[in-house]
């Protein structure tokens, strides 16, 4: 229960930061990036949520449920525009894999180019 609960404080104050600052990025965001400064300064100890994290993981399927029930409701408009939708779908996955390749390749080029033979 207490991994439950850090997980969630801190959840809800990256949430109420957003709310209250202003700030153009997620609360839940806001609320893991607080987390994890808390784990690298040591401020939170990871024992204390690993149990709890591993059990939200291994049952994350149920949270995608109502994502899916909602796009259940936009069937009409996605069978309208299923091939915009499989052209963008497509081209931002091969453009994705392309940039990610080439950046892989230039990041391992120069840190074999800077290690002595």
């Amino acid at each position: 229960m207490l991994g439950f609960a850090i997980l969630l404080s801190f959840n809800l104050i990256g949430i109420w930061l957003q709310l209250s600052l202003h700030v153009p990025l997620p609360g839940n965001v806001i609320g893991l990036i607080l987390f994890t400064i808390c784990l690298f300064a040591k401020w939170i100890k990871l024992e204390w949520v690993e149990s709890t994290a591993t059990w939200l993981t291994g049952h994350m399927m149920l949270f995608f449920i109502p994502f899916v029930v909602g796009t259940m409701a936009f069937f009409p408009l996605i069978a309208s525009n299923w091939l915009s939708i499989g052209i963008s779908l497509i081209g931002s996955s091969l453009a994705v894999l392309l940039v990610t390749g080439y950046l892989t390749s230039k990041l391992q080029r120069k840190s074999t180019d800077g290690e002595p033979s």
